[in-house]
C-alpha cells in the first residue's frame, strides 16, 4: 500500500475551479515534484495532502502508522516560544527528550558549575542513551549547524520571515517522518545550503512530495513529476529533465492531431454541404460522424505566458560605484565598492544571506543612503525594481486598473503597440479575469501580476531581488527568454543557480566583512573558479603541513639559574599535557555519555585541571620574562 493515496480530489478557490479528479498514489520511496504555474493549485493541493484544507471532494488514505512531516510555504508559530521550542515542537515522546536535553546543555552552557543541572543533563542522556536516539540527536545538531540556527533560545517572535522559514524547514527534516511534503524548501537558502539539502535528500530514506522554483534541484531530487495543467494532474515517471523531454513529445503529437483532426473536419464540412445522394446507412453513420465531430467539445489551450521585448533607450552611462560603503553598528555590508555598470551588462549578485545584497539594490534605488562613497544613475535610466517586501496592493481595486496604473499602452520593439489589456492576457490574465478585485488572486498570481506591472512601466534597468522565490517555472522561462531579448542592464540577487547560469554573464559576490568580488561569467564559471581556488591553495598548504617544524634554538637565558631554566622546561612540557588533556576532556563532555560517576569525574578533573594549568602559566611567564 503506498505511504499516501490521494483519491478524486476537487477544490475550488473562491469560486474558480482549480483542479478536479485527482488521483494518484505516493509510494514509500517516491521524490514526487508538483509543478505548475502560478494560481493553478499548487500549494492548495499540498496543503490537502498534509491535512491542513479540507477538499470539496474525494479523499485522502494515509498508511497506518505513517508519519507525515509539512513545510508550509509560510509557516506560522507561537511567536512567543523559543526557537528550541518551536523546532521540537508536535513531535514525538524522542523528540520531547532531545528538546529536554537540548535545553538542559545549553542551561549548563550558562552555569557550569551547577552540581543540579549537571545532573539533570547526565539523566537525560542516560535516557537518551535507553531511547536509541543518540543518532537522532546528532543528526539534529547537523541540520541545525548547516541552516544556521545557532541561538535556540531566541524567540521566535523576533525572527525575520526568512529565518522563521529555517527554522520550520529543520523542525520538518529532524522528525524524519515516512513521507516529507515541502512547499518552496528552497526559498530563503543560499546556494550552499541548498546544495547541502539536495545532498541531504539524495540520502533520505523516506518519500518525499515538494513544491520548488528551483530547476536543479527539482532535476536532482525527484523521480516523479506531478503536473497541474488545465485543472487536471499528470504523472510523468521521472525527473525534471525526463518531464521536458515527454511533455515536448506530448505537445508535439497534440499539435500533429490537432492538425489531422482539423483537417478531417474539413472534408466533413464540404460532403455535408454537398448534401448526402441516398439514405444509405453508410451515408448516415458519415453524417452523424461529421456531427459528433463539430459538437466535441475543443481542448483547452495550454496556458503559456507571453512576455514582449520592451523598453527604454538607454545612454551609455547606466550606474556607478565610488567607493560606497554601509554598515550598521559592527556590521559592515558593503565596504570601498567600485563598480561600474554598463549596457547591456547581466549582472548576478550572491553571497550568504544577511552580507547586504538587498541592501546593495536598496542603496541603488535610494531607499538606503549610502555611510560613504557615491552612486551615480546616467540621465536616460528608468529602474524597474522587483523587490521582496514593497508589494503593496487595494484589495478591492481591479486587476486592469492596478495595471493601468504604470501605462495605458506599451510600445514593443518592432514598433506595434500593446495595451494593458493585452499585455495582462499574455500574462494569463483574461479578460473576464481583468476586472475581478486583487482579492480574488491566488498568492502565485499576485507575484505575477506584480511582474506584469513592472515591466508595463518599461524599465530599461532592471533590479531583480530573488524573483526565483516568487515566480512558478512557465513564468520564469518566460522571463529569461524576454531577458535574452531585453536591450537594457540588470542585476539580478538570486540563489537558484539554474537561473543564474541562464541569465547573467558576470557574477558579483559578497564575501564577507564588506568585501565584494568580482567572477567572469555565469554560476557554474564561478563554481568552477572557486573550486581552482581551492585546490592550488590546499596544494601550497600540503608541503608546510607534511614539513616536520624546525627544531627550537635555545639560547639560554643569562639570568636563569640551572635550577630555574630545569623548571622552565618541565613546565612547557606540563602546559602541552595538560592543554592537551583539556581538549580531550571538553570533547569527552561534549558527547556526554550516560554514565553519571564517570562524568563527575571528567567534570571535576576539568576544574581542577584549569586550576593547575592558571598557575603553571602564571609562573612559565615570569621565567620567560626573565
Amino acid at each position: 500500500m503506498p505511504v499516501l493515496t490521494a483519491l478524486n480530489l476537487s477544490k475550488d478557490f473562491r469560486n474558480k475551479p482549480l483542479f478536479s479528479a485527482v488521483t494518484f498514489g505516493i509510494d514509500w520511496t517516491d521524490r514526487v515534484g508538483l509543478i505548475g504555474v502560478n494560481g493553478s493549485g499548487k500549494t492548495t493541493l499540498i496543503r490537502i495532502l498534509a491535512g491542513e484544507l479540507a477538499s470539496d471532494t474525494g479523499e485522502i488514505v494515509v498508511a497506518e502508522g505513517a508519519q507525515i512531516g509539512y513545510l508550509p510555504q509560510e509557516p506560522k508559530f507561537d511567536p512567543k516560544l523559543s526557537v528550541l521550542d518551536a523546532l521540537f515542537s508536535k513531535s514525538s515522546a524522542t523528540m520531547q527528550l532531545i528538546h529536554d536535553y537540548e535545553a538542559a546543555c545549553a542551561a549548563v552552557a550558562h552555569d557550569h558549575s551547577n552540581a543540579k543541572l549537571l545532573t539533570r543533563m547526565t539523566d537525560l542522556a542516560h535516557q537518551l542513551d535507553a531511547a536509541g536516539a543518540w543518532e537522532l540527536e546528532a543528526n539534529a545538531k547537523a541540520i541545525l549547524s548547516q541552516l544556521g540556527i545557532t541561538d535556540t533560545e531566541q524567540i521566535v517572535g523576533t525572527l525575520s520571515g526568512g529565518q522563521r522559514k529555517r527554522v520550520a524547514l529543520a523542525h520538518a527534516l529532524i522528525v524524519r517522518p515516512d513521507l516529507l511534503i515541502l512547499d518552496e524548501p528552497t526559498n530563503h537558502l543560499d546556494a550552499e545550503t541548498i546544495q547541502w539539502l539536495e545532498d541531504y535528500l539524495a540520502r533520505y530514506s523516506g518519500a518525499l512530495f515538494l513544491v520548488t522554483h528551483d530547476r536543479y534541484f527539482l532535476d536532482r531530487v525527484t523521480n516523479r513529476i506531478v503536473e497541474i495543467d488545465r485543472g487536471t494532474t499528470q504523472t510523468f515517471s521521472g525527473n525534471y529533465s525526463y518531464y521536458l523531454e515527454k511533455k515536448a513529445d506530448q505537445e508535439s503529437r497534440r499539435e500533429v492531431e490537432y492538425e489531422k483532426r482539423k483537417q478531417l473536419m474539413k472534408q466533413e464540412l464540404a460532403w455535408l454541404r454537398r448534401g448526402a445522394k441516398a439514405r444509405s446507412t453508410k451515408q448516415k453513420a458519415r453524417v452523424d460522424r461529421a456531427e459528433e465531430m463539430l459538437s466535441a467539445p475543443r481542448e483547452k489551450p495550454r496556458q503559456e505566458i507571453e512576455i514582449g521585448a520592451v523598453g527604454r533607450r538607454l545612454g551609455t552611462k547606466v550606474i556607478e560605484f565610488e567607493k560606497v560603503s554601509k554598515r550598521y553598528d559592527d556590521l559592515v555590508l558593503v565596504k570601498d565598492f567600485t563598480f561600474i555598470l554598463q549596457r547591456g551588462d547581466r549582472i548576478g549578485i550572491i553571497g550568504p544571506n544577511g552580507t547586504g545584497k538587498t541592501t546593495l539594490l536598496d542603496m541603488i534605488v535610494e531607499r538606503i543612503k549610502p555611510d560613504a562613497g557615491r552612486i551615480s544613475l546616467g540621465t536616460t535610466v528608468h529602474i524597474g525594481y522587483y523587490d521582496q517586501e514593497n508589494r503593496r496592493m487595494t484589495e478591492n481595486q481591479r486587476l486592469i486598473d492596478y495595471v493601468k496604473e504604470a501605462g495605458e499602452n506599451l510600445a514593443t520593439a518592432d514598433g506595434m503597440t500593446i495595451s494593458a489589456s493585452q499585455m495582462a492576457e499574455r500574462f494569463l490574465f483574461p479578460p473576464a479575469m481583468q476586472f475581478a478585485p486583487i482579492s480574488k488572486l491566488s498568492g502565485g498570481e499576485r507575484r505575477r501580476l506584480y511582474l506584469l506591472r513592472l515591466l508595463m512601466e518599461a524599465p530599461n534597468v532592471l533590479l531583480l531581488d530573488e524573483p526565483t522565490n516568487d515566480l512558478d517555472i512557465p513564468t520564469l522561462v518566460a522571463l529569461e527568454e524576454y531577458l535574452d531579448s531585453f536591450a537594457g542592464s540588470v542585476i539580478a540577487v538570486s540563489h537558484d543557480r539554474y537561473f543564474l547560469d541562464r541569465v547573467v554573464d558576470r557574477v558579483l559576490r559578497f564575501e564577507g566583512d564588506g568585501h565584494i568580488r568580482e567572477y567572469p561569467g555565469n554560476y557554474s564559471a564561478f563554481l568552477e573558479i572557486r573550486d581552482r581556488e581551492t585546490r592550488e591553495r590546499l596544494a601550497l598548504e600540503a608541503p608546510k603541513k607534511s614539513a616536520k617544524p624546525a627544531p627550537a634554538t635555545s639560547s639560554k637565558p643569562k639570568k636563569l639559574s640551572f635550577k630555574e631554566q630545569k623548571e622552565f622546561d618541565a613546565l612547557e612540557k606540563a602546559i602541552a599535557a595538560d592543554e592537551k588533556r583539556k581538549i580531550e576532556i571538553e570533547a569527552a563532555l561534549g558527547t556526554m555519555g550516560a554514565d553519571y560517576e564517570a562524568t563527575s569525574k571528567l567534570f571535576t578533573e576539568l576544574t581542577d585541571l584549569n586550576t593547575r594549568l592558571d598557575k603553571a602559566l602564571e609562573r612559565w611567564t615570569e621565567l620567560g620574562d626573565l
